[in-house]
């Protein structure tokens, strides 16, 4: 079976007459591809930022984002929050994650034992994905908006490409925590969020910030409040689409 790394350069590779059933693309740009005469049927997309700025999506000469956009807002009572600006609509948008996140750990306690530890398809377990939560709330209002020097919980689940990008693996603890550990330091970081939210202000919100992950790169308050608000939804996405498998 033929496998391709970020070694090996595709871009503008034409391929003809190939037969791709099955092929997987994992964290592959794909942007920009042509697709013609193609068979698709039952092909599976999971784009994160297909609905990031203008993006599109054409799928026989039709866009087909705003429909994707509409549909997960329809499966997910309070995503179409997630852009909230102004104080008291992102208090209602934390209060819609909070219960969509709350529902969704309430199907785990009643699934079979041990169901949040399962990976599938390499992707992370439902324990995993709460604690890459408590890390993105730990980058987003810890260190992007609280200035804190030092935001990372040891029980935080690093994406990817952290190690590979130079960053400090150190600050995450070698060792798997419990699920009763994760579900208890999750909750505090959603507090964290619920706490923060309760008292900002308009002013508060246009204050300016640094990218965590880019310094040079201009954030506002209100922005790094909405990428906290995206990764929720985004990953509560991608749970639910685990759980549904394993169900």
């Amino acid at each position: 079976m033929a496998a391709f790394t970020e070694s090996d350069d595709l871009q503008a590779a034409t391929f003809t007459d190939v037969n791709l059933t099955g092929a997987r693309f994992v964290r592959s740009n794909l942007s920009g591809v042509i697709l013609r005469a193609a068979e698709v049927a039952g092909a599976d997309i999971d784009a994160p930022w297909l609905l990031a700025g203008d993006n599109t999506l054409l799928v026989n000469g039709v866009n087909v984002a705003p429909f994707v956009d509409a549909e997960l807002n329809r499966r997910f009572a309070g995503r179409e929050l997630r852009r909230a600006d102004t104080p008291d609509d992102l208090r209602t948008a934390w209060a819609a994650v909070e219960r969509a996140w709350s529902d969704t750990t309430t199907r785990v306690a009643a699934m079979s034992p041990g169901t949040e530890e399962i990976s599938v398809d390499g992707e992370w377990s439902f324990a995993q994905t709460l604690r890459h939560l408590v890390l993105a709330t730990n980058t987003w209002l810890g260190r992007a908006i609280l200035g804190i020097a030092d935001p990372f919980h040891p029980i935080g689940q690093p994406h990817a490409e952290y190690e590979t990008d130079g960053l400090d693996m150190s600050v995450f603890a070698p060792t798997k925590p419990t699920y009763d550990e994760v579900l208890a330091v999750r909750a505090d970081h959603v507090a964290q969020v619920r706490d923060y939210l309760a008292t900002v202000t308009s002013a508060d919100l246009s204050a300016a910030r640094k990218n965590p992950w880019s310094p040079d790169y201009p954030e506002t308050v209100l922005s790094c409040l909405h990428t906290i608000l995206e990764e929720e939804w985004e990953h509560l996405r991608y749970a639910t689409r685990d759980l549904a498998t394993l169900s």
